[in-house]
């Protein structure tokens, strides 16, 4: 019978506010401050400080038996410590059990990968030195941004020694296989990959709350009873933290519902583990081949959600043609408001899909349509350059004084 690994991706993005054609040489303050605390301080006080409070009481309630993973970004670390200090301090709290596996992942929250390998190995590095620093924990298992992942990935994360990757068990990867075992990825024959049972998953995170769902209300014994059924040896159970109070309200019976989940889990004999615990138990079952990417995004599972229509296209070349500019400006506020310019979320509101898809990406949007959204970047982008030709050109003007001075001399 299979074991479960649930995994929670925990992340906030650094909101942009409005920011006007006529402000682009003006005005360096791009990121809304009083929305980004707004909105951190709700979502803690919805999910991260119960759902925190819930796993640890469930952690002690079953003697260190019931597990978890996650990641968090170091925006949304960033921002707790500024605006939810208590959010941060619940999650310290269930790290410390010993019984929550943190993943590693890229600091941004970005698409850096698929973008700017350079970038890619800075934000990974970076996001590992945070996680140490904040919860004294070495990640050795990846997990990328939005559960993107390819072969190209998975060479990658090899030579860098990851103990493994999460990724999405999307049926065109699986071809007819069960996502409730352990594979590897085509040249990459020694990286275990965990493959996201998206359909049990996605029963939580999307269908809880639907009363037009047929199985709404959803019991914690019947989900269990399904999990039990799978087959394989693992129910990889991976979602959204804010699932849990945010896009799944309390009035649902989601707390509940999880509150009771393990102790139905139990009774039918099975466990919960970590994904190094998962790979440590079970072998690669066979290989699986993916040459472009997948992601866990919309129905496509594929990287149209941040790079399907030409703003998109046009918004990711425009920030990281400035990577190396910025970089060696040697100036740290221009290199955070560029990292927090990559995060994948800004690329998300300029999606122009439509139906079921384009109503996700219009709940999570600030905007009231993704051409506002990519007006909005662009704008940002634009003073981003002239901030560096500024930078630049007082550079130069330095470096001629230096030399009048010698001459001088």
């Amino acid at each position: 019978m299979p074991d479960i690994c649930f995994y929670f991706q925990v992340h906030q993005p650094y909101r942009l506010r409005r920011y006007s054609l006529f402000e682009v040489g003006r005005a360096h303050d791009y990121f809304d401050g009083e929305a980004n605390a707004a909105i951190v301080r709700k979502v803690a006080a919805r999910c991260y400080v119960p759902m925190n409070e819930l796993l640890l009481d469930l952690v002690e309630r079953h003697g260190g038996h019931f597990r978890v993973s996650m990641s968090l970004t170091g925006t949304v670390i960033e921002q707790m410590q500024q605006w939810a200090p208590e959010a941060l301090a619940g999650f310290r709290r269930l790290v410390s059990t010993g019984c929550v596996e943190l993943l590693a992942e890229t600091d941004a929250h970005s698409l850096a990968f698929a973008a700017d390998a350079g970038e890619f190995v800075r934000q990974v590095d970076i996001h590992a030195a945070r996680i140490h620093d904040v919860f004294g924990a070495r990640p050795r298992v990846f997990r990328n941004t939005e559960l993107i992942f390819s072969n190209a990935l998975a060479r990658h994360l090899q030579e860098r020694g990851f103990a493994g990757v999460l990724a999405e068990g999307a049926d065109a990867v699986l071809a007819g296989r069960s996502p409730g075992f352990v594979y590897t990825a085509h040249g990459a024959p020694k990286l275990p990959v965990l493959l996201k049972s998206y359909r049990l998953s996605d029963d939580i995170a999307f269908r809880f709350g639907d009363r037009n769902w047929p199985e709404h209300p959803l019991a914690a014994a019947r989900f269990a009873a399904w999990m039990h059924e799978a087959g394989g040896d693992l129910v990889n159970l991976f979602m959204d933290y804010e699932t849990f109070g945010e896009h799944q309200w309390a009035s649902t019976g989601i707390f509940e519902f999880m509150r009771e989940l393990p102790a139905r889990a139990f009774e039918r004999g099975m466990g919960f583990v970590t994904p190094s615990m998962s790979l440590e138990r079970c072998g690669a079952a066979g290989e699986i081949d993916v040459p472009r990417p997948v992601s866990w995004a919309d129905a496509e599972r594929d990287m149209t959600a941040w790079t399907g229509n030409a703003m998109q296209r046009a918004a990711l070349d425009a920030v990281f043609a400035l990577s190396r500019a910025v970089l060696d400006s040697g100036d740290e506020t221009l290199v955070r408001d560029w990292r927090r310019l990559t995060t994948s979320d800004h690329f998300y509101y300029m999606c122009t899909k439509y139906f079921a898809d384009g109503d996700v990406h219009a709940y999570f949007s600030p905007y009231e349509s993704p051409y506002e959204a990519h007006i909005n970047y662009m704008n940002v982008i634009a003073d981003l350059r002239l901030r560096l030709s500024q930078g630049r050109s007082a550079a130069r003007g330095r470096r001629r004084q230096q030399a009048v001075q010698k001459v001088a001399a």
